[in-house]
């Protein structure tokens, strides 16, 4: 399957990064929902109501909870998690196979090593390809790799699930 992460720079937030531009979250969407078979958009939660009319139907919304976060001033009650509208593979397991069930969010604490606005944790990677129903044989593409740590972590994982299928 091709299975695609979307992590681009927030609505209203493409100030903070190099390229200095607003994402057109409506091509990117058409972009997911096209070239697709599964995927993950990022995304802040006050931008929800603007991103979810724009999605099919079958999107979930799942949560990555941020036990440790960082709080700005006047703001209250503070951002402590951020949403991820996602299409997952629809597999199904495989006669006898026994698959854990994934659970819609995550608790993971948010990184602040990596110089770079909104970087994620390996953590909530690893969550990410279960939440998605990935296998080590999907073409996975990573659209805005900001630090790497998503294609970093999915090398990592991949691996690990070829050494736990052998066994």
């Amino acid at each position: 399957m091709r299975i695609a992460y979307a992590d681009p720079p927030y609505m209203g937030q493409g100030y903070r990064y190099p390229e200095k531009q607003e994402v057109n979250h409506l091509e990117l969407i058409e972009r997911l929902v096209n070239n697709f078979d599964a995927w993950a958009l990022s995304c802040s939660t006050p931008s929800l109501r603007y991103l979810l009319p724009l999605c099919p139907d079958k999107v979930r919304v799942g949560a990555w909870v941020k036990p440790f976060c960082s709080f700005k001033k006047g703001v209250n009650p503070a951002y402590a998690w951020e949403s991820v509208i996602f299409i997952p593979s629809g597999r199904k397991s495989r006669s006898g196979e026994r698959v854990p069930t994934v659970r819609d969010w995550v608790s993971a604490n948010i990184t602040l090593q990596k110089g770079l606005v909104g970087a994620k944790p390996p953590e909530f990677c690893f969550w990410l390809f279960e939440l998605l129903g990935m296998i080590p044989d999907d073409d996975f593409e990573d659209l805005f790799p900001g630090t790497g740590i998503v294609t970093q972590s999915w090398f990592i994982w991949k691996e690990y699930k070829e050494w736990l299928f052998k066994t």
